[in-house]
């Protein structure tokens, strides 16, 4: 696994204090991407919060996620949220330590009083001195929100700065990818009120977290979801249900409980699932791998996005159109663009790879963002991209009409076939997983070809499968 030292730097500490007519809850930010461009410190708000008591509950909730690692939790792990303002909200985002829990906190404009929100993404500083007196916030507290420094501080603060060096892993990015990615494919599948909602998360276990006993399944029945021992028609997956503990912060503020996931047919392996309470003027938002020792890195819903030239075209040219929306129209984007909207579709998902786009489940709409990363990491260090090129440049693949064989290194031959749009394959990855983890590298290297996303040398018969 590729690590690396992530430098986060702040003007000072986030920090809560008492002030006349009320508390002041001041989010320092770290350098940014803004529609300026690169900006040390951008400030995205300056007002009220309308729910004070709630949006603190749900703030901690998103850094809980934030500080967590949900399997082996010995290992501790701290990455700061990520804050996105896109003019009408506040998002604010987090992925645990273990790669396998995506949190959001969606601040929309109920949720905010007084004051502009600007447009752009940067870090947000949540210290453990923060996270106390947020945890101590009154119901009936005026609460002022500042996202970025003040304005005076803007100009006149020149003293040290506050720096955190913590180790970034290439999945962390790469699940951020994955999320959207996956998420893209849920549906809404129950709804439940206050209630009902507190009455089932209430009775989720506490312990855990290491990917014991397998995945579960809950199915809606009258107001509330039942359990399942298997996927049925209408099921959704709740794998490590202690994962969901965040969400235990907002339950007494919980107006209703939304789940969301992929259409399952019976005997389905485990999938991914999204958990959003809905609060005043917000959303607070979990979405859980298939597993909890599996994060969302090495899902590989993104690979094919990433192998076409074609999708990287696409990409380049749709995100010079995006203006830090809210909520991206793909009618709109593909007038602007020339494209068919199957095309804005492919090039959001790999703008998704790099960070650029994420996925609103709430609102079925992919949503204008720049994560604070190297974006070209993704591609650069998944290893099944890697092996697909490598055999691609190495002439191991042929193909003859929808079918194709591939040579792979250690001299056997993967036959790759295409089944209802699908390349399966005849290596061992794909009688594994079936297609649950993306495509496997013989598969993406016959896609290279067949695309002319590669100059591939060299001959390959292709008369059945793939892998």
């Amino acid at each position: 696994m590729t690590r690396s030292l992530q430098a986060v730097a702040y003007r000072r500490p986030s920090v809560l204090e008492s002030a006349a007519g009320g508390r002041r809850l001041g989010l320092e930010t770290s350098r940014g991407a803004t529609p300026a461009g690169a900006v040390d410190h951008p400030q995205f708000f300056a007002g009220f919060l309308t729910s004070p008591q709630k949006a603190s509950a749900a703030l901690l909730a998103v850094a809980d996620v934030a500080a967590a690692r949900y399997y082996q939790p010995q290992l501790r792990a701290s990455l700061d949220p990520v804050v996105t303002g896109s003019g009408d909200r506040l998002r604010f985002e987090s992925f645990s330590g273990c790669g396998g829990v995506y949190a959001r906190l969606d601040v929309l404009e109920a949720g905010l009083d007084g004051g502009e929100v600007g447009h752009g993404t940067t870090n947000v500083d949540v210290n453990d001195p923060l996270r106390e007196a947020l945890s101590r916030t009154g119901a009936d507290d005026p609460l002022h929100l500042r996202v970025g420094p003040e304005e005076l501080a803007v100009t006149t603060l020149d003293g040290p700065v506050v720096e955190k060096k913590v180790p970034l892993p290439d999945r962390w990015l790469r699940g951020f990818a994955e999320a959207q990615v996956i998420a893209a494919g849920f549906d809404l599948r129950a709804e439940l009120d206050a209630a009902e909602a507190v009455r089932f998360l209430r009775a989720l276990p506490r312990g855990g977290g290491n990917g014991a006993g397998g995945p579960r399944w809950v199915v809606p029945s009258g107001r509330s979801l039942r359990p399942t021992t298997r996927a049925v028609p209408g099921a959704v997956c709740l794998p490590g249900p202690e994962r969901l503990v965040a969400l235990r912060r907002v339950l007494r503020h919980a107006t209703a409980l939304r789940v969301y996931g992929p259409a399952v047919a019976p005997g389905s392996a485990a999938t991914a699932s999204a958990w959003e309470v809905l609060l005043p003027g917000m959303r607070c938002t979990l979405t859980l791998s298939p597993d909890a020792a599996r994060g969302f890195s090495g899902e590989g819903g993104v690979l094919d996005a990433l192998a076409t030239d074609e999708a990287a075209g696409d990409a380049e040219l749709v995100s010079v159109l995006l203006a830090w929306e809210p909520r991206i129209d793909i009618a709109d984007l593909a007038a602007a663009s020339g494209l068919t909207a199957e095309r804005v579709r492919a090039a959001l998902v790999r703008l998704g790879t790099s960070g650029r786009v994420g996925y609103d489940t709430a609102e079925a709409a992919y949503f204008h963002r720049e994560l604070p990363y190297d974006a070209e990491r993704v591609e650069r260090h998944n290893p099944r991209l890697r092996s697909a090129r490598v055999l691609v440049a190495a002439g191991a693949v042929a193909l003859d009409g929808p079918v194709g064989t591939v040579t792979a290194e250690d001299g056997h031959v993967h036959r790759v076939r295409e089944e209802a749009g699908v390349l399966t394959c005849s290596c061992l990855w794909w009688a594994k997983y079936r297609g649950g983890r993306g495509p496997c590298k013989h598969a993406l290297a016959v896609r290279m070809v067949r695309r002319g996303a590669a100059d591939a040398r060299g001959t390959v018969r292709i008369d059945g499968g793939a892998r």
